[in-house]
């Protein structure tokens, strides 16, 4: 295909996955009201426990996804077929995408240099590096397509709605968090494959055919959706909850595919227990350092605690609706199922973590 490796305190607020349409930053007053329309936690004879563990429905969405490639993936004759599914899906997640992402509110938002910076920094800048580190430090112990995922990972732009939704249970600047969220996602969509491209070095190479699928699956579909904003984008926003239905179909086409093809390739033949543990472990340890070092981030530029608790979960977050169909547009099936492994546990992880600490720092600032 494309890419060609040498090594072969709101605690009944749900924190939104990945995929939802971002609310207004002229909204703010309404912010915590805004977040209403994504599905809620669960029936409401759901315990908070389950509620607290499983913030968002979509986390348990991905883990069946994920259950059901292993044990049905396609295969035979419905491989193009479902390739083809995947492809056109993620042609209207990124249209979507482009009609919701507020370009006018970015370009306002942008006068708030220092946080918005910061929030590009961090993301494009120091969570590359850290996936790169980490890649380098597990090219040993993995498999050479699982240790390059959490240097995908690492690239990948923020959440759009889970990172808005945590800002505002936090008590953070929710109209700033919505400038950080579509301007990082805005340039994402671009960066991202160019930073991949530049720090995987001789471990991957993005060829013509790569470049093509990206202008047009991602970035031509993202474009138009810009363009249409004007007539589709109230519509669109009038109808959040199918909106957000079909995000997350998009997403979990895209996961199932491509973790169907590596699981025909043997998937759960190269991880073992020891393989498992070692994702685990150190997709929990990024996600520490994530939060760890946009927090002090924000304190060394003296951000005001709304800001620093804006950068917080815009720099820390990995968005998962660009991370699989990116992964599905520069690697071949069987690759990018197993590249997407730090990624969906990082993602299912991230929004757990942010359930837990909103609440502790909106009570925190009320102390």
């Amino acid at each position: 295909m494309s890419v060609y490796f040498a090594a072969s305190s709101v605690p009944s607020r749900a924190i939104a996955g990945d995929g939802g349409a971002a609310p207004s930053a002229s909204s703010r007053a309404a912010a915590p009201q805004a977040h209403t329309c994504q599905a809620p936690v669960g029936p409401s004879s759901l315990s908070p426990m389950l509620a607290r563990i499983f913030p968002d429905r979509f986390v348990p969405v991905l883990f069946a996804t994920i259950l059901l490639a292993s044990l049905l993936p396609v295969r035979g004759a419905a491989v193009p077929v479902a390739e083809a599914v995947s492809t056109a899906a993620i042609v209207l997640l990124f249209f979507l995408n482009g009609v919701r992402l507020p370009r006018d509110e970015v370009l306002h938002g942008i006068r708030n240099w220092k946080l918005q910076g910061a929030a590009l920094l961090f993301c494009f800048g120091a969570m590359a590096l850290l996936g790169l580190a980490a890649q380098a430090a597990l090219a040993r112990w993995l498999p050479a397509t699982l240790a390059i995922g959490f240097l995908f990972l690492g690239i990948l732009p923020s959440t759009v709605q889970s990172a808005t939704a945590a800002t505002s249970m936090a008590g953070g600047n929710v109209a700033a968090s919505v400038v950080a969220a579509a301007l990082l996602n805005l340039v994402g969509v671009a960066l991202s494959p160019l930073l991949f491209a530049l720090l995987a070095g001789s471990a991957a190479a993005i060829h013509g055919a790569a470049v093509l699928r990206i202008v047009s699956i991602l970035l031509l579909p993202f474009l138009l959706g810009q363009l249409a904003q004007r007539w589709l984008r109230p519509r669109v926003l009038a109808h959040r909850g199918l909106a957000t239905f079909m995000d997350r179909t998009a997403i979990a086409i895209a996961v199932y595919v491509a973790f169907s093809a590596a699981v025909v390739a043997g998937i759960w033949d190269q991880l073992a227990g020891r393989e498992i543990a070692i994702v685990l472990g150190v997709t929990a340890f990024m996600l520490a350092l994530a939060f760890g070092g946009a927090w002090t981030l924000g304190r060394l530029l003296q951000l005001a605690r709304t800001d620093r608790i804006t950068l917080l979960f815009a720099g820390a977050q990995k968005s998962i609706a660009v991370g699989a169909p990116l992964a599905a547009t520069l690697f071949p099936p069987a690759i990018a199922g197993m590249v997407l492994v730090p990624i969906l546990v990082y993602h299912m992880t991230q929004l757990v973590v942010s359930a837990w600490i909103a609440p502790e720092l909106n009570r925190a600032r009320s102390v």
